[in-house]
């Protein structure tokens, strides 16, 4: 099912292995990062007619873009404008402001999707299931803790799993005190989400595309949870992403997800919505999971994937029957179809 493109010069923006990464393993981009921009240029080199330009070197990014900017830029750019994860929107608002085409949402959906609690009001009204679930604000003296437990306490406003840690599924007001002091240490923002804590499976959807062009959503992917030791809880920690020695990063498996015509057909609903109602653009990913009821509620709403060889976008993808090359042009001709239009 090969994907082909137009011939065009395209940019790859990525994150810049020079410059410190405060979230990354040792304060770096990582071996796992250098590998994925490995693994896309050689996925981009399969294109007759694809003249590919990279950006990795942030302090030089403004006048290389200003003196020769390409056709179009794929940002797949993770880390944020210098490696500097708060500032993961100021990309796309950069490339506004060159007015240089770039795949992907603009600043205004990736910062309202950041706010989770705004996300899941707007998801409520629109009759979207959601966890029951409260704001705190970290500065306030006492800290308001759980109406009940389990619950999981999270920052309210972050990318890439900030702050989502195995110490924030807590069982008693001691737990929830301490995880939340310690979010109140460690966040620029003051407030954290406090959600009772959903038991069941979680699922991901993907979709790629644009309202107007053609939406295709990807088969739903599950997180199997199997193989985490028994005494930790089973989420999608930030260890899970940048950590290999995390147990989390290690035993998590993924699988295409067993829905019924029912469910999937909610979800990819659920998904395509938010899709259009926060203007995501060329691709996107919406996380589910299901309570004690079975009812699957909303997670979180990506409006700005990852798209790395061996995330969970790829692997939807993979499902479908697309390369990691045909994921990547998948989403670079949706931006041209939408900029065409």
């Amino acid at each position: 099912m090969a994907v082909t493109l137009p011939s065009l010069t395209l940019g790859v923006l990525l994150g810049d292995p020079r410059l410190p990464y405060e979230y990354g393993p040792g304060g770096a981009i990582g071996e796992e990062q250098q590998r994925v921009a490995h693994e896309v240029r050689r996925a981009l080199s399969g294109f007759e007619g694809l003249e590919v330009r990279y950006y990795d070197e942030h302090e030089r990014l403004i006048d290389e873009l200003r003196e020769a900017p390409p056709e179009l830029i794929l940002n797949l750019c993770d880390n944020g404008y210098r490696n500097r994860l708060h500032l993961e929107p100021s990309l796309p608002a950069l490339l506004e402001l060159l007015e240089i085409p770039y795949t992907g949402s603009t600043a205004m959906c990736m910062g309202l999707a950041r706010d989770k609690g705004a996300v899941h009001c707007l998801a409520a009204m629109r009759g979207i299931p959601v966890p029951n679930e409260r704001l705190v604000d970290l500065r306030a003296d006492p800290l308001p803790l759980p109406e009940r437990y389990p619950a999981m306490i999270k920052p309210n406003a972050a990318s890439g799993s900030v702050g989502v840690e195995p110490e924030g599924v807590v069982h008693d007001d001691v737990a929830a005190q301490a995880y939340l002091e310690r979010l109140a240490g460690e966040l620029e923002g003051p407030w954290a989400l406090v959600q009772d804590f959903l038991p069941g499976e979680e699922y991901t959807v993907g979709v790629i595309g644009n309202p107007g062009q053609g939406l295709t959503v990807l088969p739903p992917l599950a997180i199997d949870y199997s193989g985490l030791d028994a005494g930790l809880p089973p989420i999608l920690s930030y260890g899970s992403k940048t950590d290999p020695g995390s147990p989390y990063y290690r035993e998590l498996r993924f699988r295409p997800a067993a829905l019924d015509t029912d469910t999937r057909s909610r979800l990819v609903e659920a998904a395509t919505t938010l899709f259009a109602r926060f203007g995501a653009r060329d691709c996107a990913r919406v996380d589910f999971r299901a309570g004690a009821d079975g009812v699957p509620r909303l997670l979180d709403f990506n409006s700005r994937p990852s798209c790395t060889p061996d995330g969970k976008l790829a692997l939807m993808a993979g499902y479908a029957g697309y390369s990691y090359a045909d994921l990547l042009a998948l989403v670079i001709r949706a931006a041209l179809a939408r900029y065409a239009a």
